[in-house]
């Protein structure tokens, strides 16, 4: 057995190659430039192997957002703000939205007669998840995905010049809900809690990140720093393409936008997300 401790973490952030980095390295990187999908799932192949102790998730953005000390953040839609943190007064009013849509999601749900209702009453991390990846409004949770292919496929839709694909460690997965009180971290699985019918979370291979134990409210968040919901924090890796190339090679194409976005009518709780949204106003 390897003594504890022992692990380095091994990442891709900048010009040079795989080699063992800080977090906060990684972070203020300008990301890895890859000019294909075939040469990032090889160099994504690399980190699994060398950060074993780490299973690795992906998210893809158009745009690296930078906090006001230049490093990369990722942080749930709760906590964003436009230039700094959001205010008492936003986070606040956020909170009671989320629990306004948590109300309504409960009532719309049971009056569809989905499979799992009594889990939704039950679990508010459950009616989060469904309320965040539906977008239906602010959360305290972080989309990520357990595919490559769909991560660069996401950081693609905005058309922008360069995408970037972040690479997250998080523990070992266990189940629908993986909570770590040692990484102040837990992982939710979309396919294992969201109902059968639900098309987009299957399609995506839907994770999402939120922090243990849960923001519950704003009582709780004022207890914590905002550099500590960054989950920019458990990034491992970063890389960088030009969309208009990456997708050159037809043995991997570029997942569509109807694909990641099923319709109302492919998707019942996709129409079931949009009534709740429209009743939150």
């Amino acid at each position: 057995m390897e003594t504890i401790g022992s692990q380095k973490t091994w990442s891709f952030f900048d010009h040079r190659g795989c080699q063992v980095a800080k977090n906060s390295a990684v972070r203020q990187g300008a990301g890895h430039r890859v000019g294909s999908y075939v040469e990032l799932a090889t160099k994504i192949a690399e980190l699994q192997f060398r950060n074993r102790d780490h299973v690795l998730l992906f998210r893809g953005q158009g745009t690296d957002h930078r906090n006001v000390k230049g490093n990369s953040s990722l942080k749930p839609s709760l906590f964003r703000g436009g230039r700094g943190n959001p205010d008492r007064v936003t986070l606040v009013e956020r909170f009671e939205r989320l629990k306004r849509a948590e109300q309504i999601l409960i009532a719309e749900y049971a009056k569809e007669k989905l499979l799992g209702v009594d889990r939704l009453k039950r679990h508010h991390l459950l009616r989060w998840s469904i309320l965040q990846h539906y977008e239906v409004c602010s959360t305290p949770l972080l989309d990520v995905t357990h595919s490559v292919r769909i991560a660069a496929s996401f950081a693609s839709l905005a058309e922008t010049d360069t995408a970037f694909l972040y690479v997250l460690g998080v523990p070992n997965l266990s189940g629908a809900n993986t909570a770590s009180a040692e990484a102040g971290l837990q992982i939710v699985r979309l396919s294992s809690v969201c109902p059968p019918s639900a098309v987009r979370p299957h399609l995506q291979e839907g994770y999402l990140l939120g922090e243990y134990p849960d923001m519950t409210g704003y009582e709780r968040e004022e207890n914590y720093y905002p550099y500590e919901m960054d989950f920019g924090r458990r990034l491992v890796a970063k890389f960088s393409f030009k969309p208009a190339s990456f997708w050159k090679n037809d043995d991997f194409p570029r997942v569509a936008r109807s694909a990641l976005y099923p319709s109302e009518k492919s998707d019942p709780v996709y129409r079931l997300a949009l009534g709740v949204k429209n009743q939150l106003g």
